[in-house]
């Protein structure tokens, strides 16, 4: 296993408060295999880049570091995309630029779990959540067990339950496929394209730590989260081969999400709404509309 290599992929973009714990726990790791920790910084409008340059001339594993800086923004997606084609690794890490690891083993863990079970395309494991203030907040994963437990595409379909930061997965590809950059969210998608090519192991530990409300997607109003995951699901859909088992999960999901629409609308338009009168709902025919656009736009 000496000869083997694990791709950390990073991205970040004005993450300059945050960023050096991200890659401390990333340079901390204790392993048998080469790391390479990619970071691509998104043409970030602060310190970002001065911060990693010293820490790759001052850590003992600084080394690990290949940085690049676009000069102009490509976007969350195809910064993060990108980044992936540039991975050397035979297995794929992440850590966005504000999230980070706190345990020193968690890569040796996941990759020796991968090595020996070649049925697996993918592990994760459970996370701390904080929030922009540094406080743990008392959340569970959905997909969280006091025990070790193995997951299908099946059952991702059913909802994403992944968290990006616990990630470890084979290199299946060598790009990701063009449709994806047009994803408004990067996760879910690179899940499932993951698990369509074998088994997901979750561990229970919690070997890493995720920031609310700093991502892309959970700094998005619960409106906007709404219309751009009907738009993923739809999205997969389309373009992925997929089971009629893994297509019948995803259409419940949609109607659960559907069913649920009341419940993302804003406080100060959910007052007593009658159901026969909820279509008529100025919030919620935006959301459609805009929902009808995004889907005839992409299909």
């Amino acid at each position: 296993m000496n000869n083997l290599t694990v791709s950390v992929v990073m991205i970040t973009y004005g993450h300059e408060n945050c960023i050096e714990e991200s890659i401390n726990g990333v340079l901390s790791q204790i392993s048998n295999s080469t790391i390479e920790l990619i970071i691509s910084d998104d043409c970030s409008p602060d310190n970002t880049e001065i911060i990693v340059n010293k820490i790759i001339r001052n850590h003992p594993n600084g080394h690990w570091i290949k940085y690049i800086r676009h000069f102009k923004n490509k976007g969350a997606i195809p910064n993060f995309a990108w980044t992936i084609s540039q991975a050397q690794g035979k297995y794929i890490a992440l850590c966005e630029g504000d999230d980070y690891w706190t345990d020193c083993s968690k890569i040796q863990k996941q990759v020796d779990f991968l090595e020996n079970n070649k049925e697996y395309s993918v592990c994760f494991h459970d996370v701390e959540e904080i929030d922009h203030t540094g406080k743990l907040l008392d959340k569970r994963l959905v997909a969280s067990h006091t025990a070790e437990k193995t997951y299908t595409i099946e059952d991702l379909a059913e909802g994403n339950f992944i968290h990006t930061v616990s990630v470890v997965f084979r290199k299946n590809f060598n790009e990701l496929p063009s449709w994806y950059l047009t994803s408004p969210a990067g996760d879910y998608p690179l899940h499932m394209i993951n698990a369509s090519y074998g088994l997901i192991k979750y561990f229970p530990e919690k070997m890493a730590v995720y920031r609310v409300g700093q991502g892309v997607w959970s700094s998005q109003t619960r409106q906007s989260q709404f219309v751009n995951t009907i738009f993923i699901i739809k999205l997969m859909m389309a373009n992925l081969t997929l089971n009629n088992e893994v297509i019948k999960n995803l259409d419940h999901q949609l109607l659960r999400l559907i069913s649920n629409i009341k419940d993302i609308i804003s406080p100060a338009n959910d007052k007593l709404q009658d159901p026969e009168k909820m279509a008529y709902n100025l919030p919620i025919r935006k959301l459609v509309i805009i929902l009808l656009k995004k889907i005839r736009y992409y299909f």
